[in-house]
This record gives C-alpha cells, structure tokens and sequence, in this order.
C-alpha cells in the first residue's frame, strides 16, 4: 500500500493550524474558491519544505549556487520526498528563449546538425565534402581495372597574378608540370602567365593506371596534391593521352566549395547556436528581428513593430548555418515546422548506415521529446517560437513536456492548473499524461478547478469555506463522489448540480453594428473575415492553437490602440478594420502583473491609496500637524521608516545560504515612522488598514464614497479575500487581471468602450465565474462591448455570440468553423466546441 503525506499544525497565510494525510503515488486534485488556501497549501508549504529539505542535503558549496526556500509554518510534515513545482505562469520574456531552448530539443538538434549535416554552397548550391586521404583512394579504387587517371593540385582558381615565383618554387621542388588555363605547360620553360588577367593554375602531380599494388603509391600523389593544393585535390580520367577535356572529381580535405571558393569553418553544435558569435546573423545578433516602423500603416504616426531580419529573414542564423542540411532541410527550417510536422520529418528521416549509428541516440532523444508536447497537446506551436509569446498554459505544459521526458520516480509534482488555455477536447489526454507520471511512481498533486479533471482525481481535498480569513481550512475531502455527496463542500454542490450557473434567458443582439476585420492573416489565420456584435458579449472559442490570440489580441486589440489610441505596437496582418469609430476606447485586461516590486500592491494600482492617504490627511491631528497625504505613503521620504525605507524588512545577504529578510526593528515591518503611525482613524493606523482584506475594508471604510466604490468593485470580481497591501509581485496571473477589471468597473463609463480579455476564468472557481459574468454582464449592459478569449464551458454558454475557430490546432486551423449563439453554435457538427457545449446546454 502506499504510504501517506502527513500534515500536522499548518498555518502558513490563511491556513488555520490544519492536519491533513494525502495519499502518496496517487492523482489528488486541492480545489476551492479563490482564497481558500490551495497555493498556500500546495506550493507555499508542500513544495517548499520538500525543495528545502532536498537543498539543505547538498553540500555547502553547491547550496550557494541555489535559492532556497524558507522553513513553512508547519510542525511537521512526514511521508515527503523532493517536490518538483510546475507552475501556471509566463514563460521567460528573454528574446533570445525558444521553445525549442527551453525544452533542450534544439540542443539535441544541434548536435545532430553538426555530426551528420551535408553543407551547401550557398554561392552555387552544390554539396560540400571534407573526405581523408583514405576515403579519396578508396573512391578513386572503385573505379574500373586499367583507368588511366591524372592527380593535380589546383594552385590558383580564376585570380590575377603572374606567379612567377610560386612556379620557380615548384620547380625546385622537382615538378615538371604544370596546366594553365588548360594548356600543359612544361615548368622548365618560360611559362609564366600575364599579371593582369584571371587564371586556372594545376600542378600535375602523378600520372597512374589502376592496377594491383598501385595503393601505396596513389595515396602518396594524393598527399602531395594536397599539400600543394591547399586540402583541394583533383583527379582527372582523360578521354584520350590528353589532360584538356577529362572528366574531373575534385575532392576536398576542408569544408571549400572548389567552384566559387567559398570556405566554411568547422561544423560543430556552436556553429548552429543564434546564441553564439558562431552562429549568429550578424546583423540581428540573433534575434531574427530589428525594431522599425510598420510601412503597412495608413497612419503618419507609424506604429513600431519588430520586423523579420532582412538578412537572415527571422531564422536568427548565419547563411553559411543555413546552408547546412539534412534531408535537404536547415535547421531553421526544421524548427519552424508545427512540432506534429517536425515529428513526421524525424521518423520518417532516411539515413545512411553510419549516420544511423551516429545519431540514433539523438534522434531517439528528439523524438521522444517531440512526442511528449504532441501528447500534451501542444502539437500546432513550432520549436522556433520566442517563449516570450507562449500563454501561461502553454508554458507551464512546456515544463510538464520536459519533466515527463525525465523519467523521474518518487517526486512529488506539484502543479498549477495544467488545464489552463486546455479546450475541454484536449483536457483528456493530459490527464492521460498525468495518470502515466503518476504510475511511474509519482504523486501528482494539482490546484485545479475543472470539473473533469476534479472528477478523474483519485483523492480531492475542497478548502474553504470562503476566502481569505474566512477560508483556510479543509471543507471536505475523500473520493470525487464522497465530495459530491458532502452538501458542505461548494465544490461537491457544484460538481452534482446542487448549484449551477444558470442559462441566461435572452441572448444580447447589440445594437445592431459590427466591428469588422477583413482579412486577417496574422501566423495561422487564413485571409478570415470576423464579424463583431458591438453591444453584446462575444467569447471567441475554438482548439489550442486554432488563432484566438492572434485574432483578438494581436490584430484586433491592437489595430483599435493604433486607432483610438495611437499606440505604437504594430497590429497582426489584416486588409480592412470597419466600425471602429462607434468606439471611444480599447481596454486589453491581461494577466501581465500590476507591478514587478513589493512597493505595488492593489491599493496603490486601483487608485484606492489615494482616497485613503487623503482621508488620513483630513483628520484633525493631522492637519494640526501640518501632514500632508505624501506623509502616508511608504515611497517617498518623510513619513516612510528611512531605516528600510519603507520596505519594512530588511534584506542580509548569506551567501551559501538563503537570503535573511528580517522585520525591521525601528518600524517593526509597519513600513511608516513612529510619527506618522501615531495618525488613527477609527483607532486604526495607515499601516493597520493596508493590512485589511477588501471585505475587512468595506466594513472600516465604507463610508467613504470613492472609497467605498473602489472597494466594492474588487469584491464584485472575486477578491474580497484579497489585502489592499498585499505585493503585487505575489498575486498570481488571474488575480492581477481581475484586479485590472476592478480598475475599470471603478471608472465612470460612458459606454462605447471595447473590454478584450483572454481567458479571464483563470484560477477561479465556479463560484468565482458566476461573480465575474456578473460583472462583464454590468459592463455590457452599459453600452460596452465584451470580447472575451475563453474555453470554459460556462462562460461559453453565458455569452450572447461565439466565433469559433479551428478546426484544428496550427496549420490546420485558423478558419471560422462556427459563429452564432450558443445553441446555433451546438449544432454544428463539425465544431468541437458545439460537441461539448451541446452536454452543457443540455445539463
């Protein structure tokens, strides 16, 4: 049987001093609402004391070198073993980061390219070869018996100089004779050519028949021809006693072309790095692009958009990388091909003897990695592709790739809602690959809301009841069907559909325009043309990969900030954008963070700090003391504590050992001067209320009308648990863009404004998906136009319009398979999307 991981006294963040035994070597799903306790459950305490107790069993000197976690709150924990975390969050912004990078295939590329790839001239296209001495006598042996042959060395090729002295030389080496410009010319006489025209020079090395013993001697010519040729070496078999009009073999002992002279150096792994002097375009430094005005813009303010290198046309590579192939494919071709492309090329690869056993370990390793994205469904993106442009999903089933190709047994992995950016199509065969992580002998531990991938656990634990300070405990846990009879658990209700998000009654029909691109051809989107119902809720759907991003995002979004906005990042390609003008403005809410320091938080990015700071300066002592609202902020000088300057810790470097961030002793971690501190409203501090959650705010400062109002927009979208201080650099994805949603729902709207969010469900429960549809129903009940990017399924049906892309992923998508209502869009066929919506709406 397995054993046990045994939790007893956790109290880090929110958790309430709770004991819990999670079975090892099984599939266990952590869900609850937002808040709950899940991360702090999973990564915050699980994985950090696992990867810390790993750590702290290396030596000294290699700790140095690793961050270290801090101890978590916990008595104790027994039964664990080193955890790995794959977590839901951007890939590296690094231009210079690939897919192929990240998942070491293009390491294994390289090496392949290096030790079985033909060169190329890139001057006239014929293959280059560097053969020995003895491969060149083995070629010239399997000739026919009695083959006359002539062995030259080629001294000069199509160059101007007389070469007097290089002839004189030759003939105190013993030479006899030599051909210039295909004439035999004997040495001893006055032969040498005119200064100022190009010529052709061979040296006649030896002359020989092909017959028995004649090796020794052939392999010697063969050696001398080189040496005076420069590694060049020709071989002639004359048609008569004449050298003029032979055939010729030249054969080369370096990487040459002997037609046009063009040299390449050593083919070795770094020739092949766009990371490396070696191997880079010198021109981009490669990175495949340079920064330049978009000349396709109609606007005089050309917005800038990076461009593809003119030189080595985005492949990041030198011409003379390029030039080397295998099956007549560079490995920037290779690595542009959709990974399920670059998989057929691999296994259908036709190799010589010896070049199967060099590279047949590499080529297993490739495929084998090739295979674990296809399975992970990720099939549509190529090996080429910059991180920088991945979703978060897509990242995070980058890494799970790469850790399934590790073969690793007795780890704890720990992941972050692996079905993000997932269709519901694709959802089953990673729970497939998870289920095989697991049988290896893994515990698989994942923070997960998706009903099917909750259902298909082995063991569920349902934190609760609510979130923040009202959550932190386990509500339920046991099988999937002992969650679903637990009338306690949110989750379980939800699950057996006790609670459900209901249908809406009527379908929005807008206002009766569009917005309307034509054309758009941005990566895999096929010359569509997309229709918009202006006033109404549109959720674009549609297969990983099928277009969604590049549509809404990267053409659409951006083609209205140029437009509304004058932004200068240059739109996706489209021919034509009608109905923009019924817009006053374009809103993209990410999930890029609200701030990359601990100073940004959701107080000082909502703008609620203001409102508080001049509350605080309002008070009667304050103004008696003379205290304007810049005293309240811990950024700027004078009300701030100057001994951490209003970090409220202080950072002593360990070297070998994780940083030490100690409370800092004079404002003892309240971040203000004993002075400003002293300011109370309500008997509370600036400092007390930064420690408020949104809800605890509400009920302090709900008097205050612009106070009020900013509050209750955060609670609105799903973050009453959240602390107005809390930094910014610790909120996941999903909740900086509902903190984002907050700060527009805090605006005074007009209407007219165009709300763009992709995949706003994002770490949110069930019951956080009601109160989100609820406000982007606010919003577009106010005039506003709601796009959202989504592949849940009951966002899907709340919406009043759908266009559904597909109907595959990469090259086999970017066309509109459906658009419509939700239930025109459940009777067509051939949508995938229609298929799973259909048991939805039906439910």
């Amino acid at each position: 049987m397995p054993g046990q991981i045994v939790i007893k006294g956790a109290r880090v963040h929110n958790l309430k001093n709770i004991d819990l035994e999670i079975p090892r070597d099984r599939l266990v799903v952590i869900t609850g609402v937002s808040g709950s306790g899940k991360s702090s459950l999973a990564f915050d305490t699980i994985y950090a004391e696992g990867q810390r107790r790993y750590v702290e069993s290396l030596s000294a000197y290699a700790r140095q070198f690793l961050e270290q976690m801090e101890r978590p709150d916990v008595d104790s924990i027994e039964g664990l073993s080193p955890a790995i975390s794959i977590e839901q969050k951007s890939a590296s912004q690094n231009p210079r980061s690939t897919v192929g990078t990240v998942t070491e295939v293009y390491d294994y590329l390289r090496l392949l390219f290096a030790r079985i790839g033909k060169p190329y001239c890139y001057t006239c296209g014929r293959e280059i070869s560097a053969q020995t001495i003895q491969q060149v006598v083995d070629h010239i042996l399997s000739l026919p018996r009695e083959t006359r042959i002539h062995i030259l060395a080629p001294i000069t090729v199509r160059r101007k100089s007389e070469y007097r002295q290089e002839l004189r030389s030759l003939i105190r080496a013993g030479f006899l004779r030599v051909r210039i410009d295909g004439v035999i010319h004997d040495l001893d006489e006055e032969s040498a050519p005119e200064k100022e025209v190009p010529h052709d020079i061979d040296l006649i090395v030896d002359r020989l028949v092909l017959r028995q013993g004649i090796e020794k001697r052939l392999a010697d010519s063969l050696e001398v021809a080189s040496r005076y040729g420069n590694e060049v070496i020709k071989v002639e078999v004359p048609s008569n006693e004449e050298i003029h009009g032979a055939d010729t073999m030249i054969f080369s002992q370096k990487f040459i072309c002997v037609h046009c002279g063009v040299s390449y150096p050593e083919i070795s792994p770094r020739m092949f790095s766009f990371n490396s002097p070696h191997g880079a375009c010198p021109s981009c430094g490669g990175l495949g692009s340079k920064a330049g005005p978009d000349k396709s813009a109609d606007d005089l303010h050309l917005p800038l958009s990076n461009r593809p290198c003119s030189e080595c046309n985005g492949t990041r590579l030198k011409k003379e990388t390029l030039h080397v192939k295998i099956d007549g494919k560079s490995i920037a071709e290779v690595s542009s091909f959709p990974i399920k492309e670059a998989l057929e090329f691999f296994t259908a690869l036709k190799l010589s003897k010896q070049e199967e056993t060099i590279a047949e370990r590499l080529l297993k390793e490739i495929v084998n990695r090739l295979q674990f994205m296809v399975r992970v469904g990720l099939d549509y993106i190529s090996l080429g592709r910059s991180s920088a442009t991945l979703s978060g999903g897509e990242a995070q089933r980058i890494r799970l790739a790469t850790q399934i190709g590790s073969g690793l047994a007795g780890v704890i992995y720990i992941l972050d809602e692996p079905t993000i950016g997932l269709h519901p199509r694709d959802t089953a065969r990673l729970l497939a690959i998870l289920k095989e992580l697991m049988k290896l002998g893994n515990t698989v531990l994942i923070v997960e809301h998706d009903r099917e991938t909750i259902l298909e656990a082995d063991h569920v634990i349902d934190m609760g009841p609510g979130a923040g300070v009202r959550g932190g405990e386990v509500v339920a846990q046991g099988t999937p069907k002992e969650i679903t009879e637990n009338a306690q658990s949110l989750t379980g209700n939800y699950l057996c559909g006790r609670k459900d998000i209901p249908i809406p009654l009527h379908r929005r029909r807008g206002e009766g325009k569009t917005l309307m691109l034509k054309g758009v051809r941005q990566n895999n989107l096929k010359g569509i043309t997309v229709e918009f119902p202006i006033g109404a809720m549109t959720c674009v759907t549609g297969v990983s990969g099928s277009g969604k991003s590049s549509l809404v995002v990267d053409t659409l979004y951006r083609a209205m900030a140029h437009l509304l906005h004058r932004s200068k990042e240059g739109a996706g390609l489209y021919d034509e954008i009608k109905g923009w003008k019924h817009f006053d403005r374009v809103i993209n809410i990410d999930q890029a963070p609200i701030g990359r320091t601990p100073r940004s938080n959701p107080a000082t990015y909502t703008g609620l700090f203001i409102h508080t700071r001049d509350l605080f300066a309002q008070l009667p002592e304050a103004r008696v003391r003379g205290f304007q609202a810049g005293r309240f902020s811990f950024n700027v000088k004078g009300g701030r504590c100057e001994a951490c300057t209003g970090d409220g810790v202080i950072r002593i470097e360990m070297h070998f050992l994780p940083d030490v961030f100690v409370t800092c002793e004079v404002c003892a971690g309240r971040r203000f001067n004993r002075e400003t501190l002293e300011i109370l409203y309500k008997g509370r501090s600036i400092a007390d209320v930064l420690n408020l959650t949104v809800n605890q705010a509400l009920d302090f400062m709900g008097n205050v009308p612009p106070i009020r109002q900013k509050l209750e927009t955060l609670r609105d979208v799903g973050l009453g648990y959240l602390q107005l201080g809390q930094p910014a650099n610790t909120l996941s994805g999903g909740e900086a863009q509902r903190i984002k949603l907050g700060r527009e729902l805090g605006k005074s709207s007009m209407g007219r404004t165009l709300y763009i969010l992709d995949e706003p469900t994002t770490g949110l429960h069930f019951e956080d998906i009601k109160k989100l549809l609820d406000v982007l129903n606010r919003l577009t009940d106010a005039g506003n136009t709601v796009i959202t990017i989504e592949h849940n399924l009951d966002v899907v049906k709340s919406t009043d319009y759908i266009i559904d892309l597909g109907p595959e992923g990469g090259d086999l998508g970017g066309e509109v398979v459906a658009k419509g209502t939700p239930e025109q869009i459940s009777s067509v066929p051939q949508s995938h999307t229609g298929q799973y919506l259909r048991t939805v709406l039906n439910r």
